[in-house]
């Protein structure tokens, strides 16, 4: 059931190597939250304990929540605190991407037709989000979506489509509101050396 959950195929979740991997991916997790707020080298080798990969300067807040590690994050990302990543299908996060609080990346999905949800039967569909995007205060991704790079998606949005490169886009459901262009860019200012 374990390689159906991950191609995105019917699956039911109670097998025993899916709840072997959910098990040892929830007591790192554990360890990853109850670290304390200057433990930053602790929590980086849990989160690449935990995940398929971690670039360079990743930053992820606690407290985070996954569910099988099935996730990649690029070098210079960023989550904030009370990130929710349902990921029984991979979510991919590209580089320089910025997670504001309590944002929900949401893989797993069940099928309309009521009998074999009843039965126990779902599935899910990856999440990519391309380098640089960011993502507002509790915005929810839904199954399946792409992100294109350098798009912001406002706080509060649900997204349950995909997203272009280089758009603002909010609401419920998302929608893009317009092009980012050269009114929104600014001056960036040296770093002090």
């Amino acid at each position: 059931m374990r390689q159906r959950m991950l191609r995105g195929e019917l699956y039911i979740a109670d097998d025993p190597e899916n709840e072997a991997e959910f098990t040892r991916v929830q007591e790192l997790l554990a360890r990853f939250n109850r670290a304390g707020p200057a433990a930053w080298d602790e929590r980086d080798r849990l989160l690449r304990q935990m995940l398929r990969e971690v670039g360079e300067k990743v930053v992820v807040r606690a407290p985070f929540y996954c569910e099988y590690g099935a996730i990649s994050i690029g070098d210079r990302s960023f989550v904030n605190v009370d990130a929710v990543m349902l990921d029984v299908a991979p979510i991919a996060i590209g580089a320089a991407c910025q997670i504001a609080p309590r944002v929900q990346l949401l893989t797993p999905t069940h099928p309309v037709d009521p009998e074999p949800r009843r039965l126990g039967w779902e599935y899910g569909q990856p999440i990519t989000l391309a380098d640089n995007v960011w993502l507002g205060g509790g915005v929810v991704v839904c199954p399946g979506v792409s992100i294109g790079q350098d798009t912001v998606v406002g706080a509060g949005a649900v997204v349950t489509r995909d997203l272009p490169a280089g758009v603002v886009a909010a609401g419920v459901p998302a929608r893009v509101l317009r092009e980012i262009d050269d009114g929104d860019r600014v001056e960036v200012p040296r770093r002090p050396t």
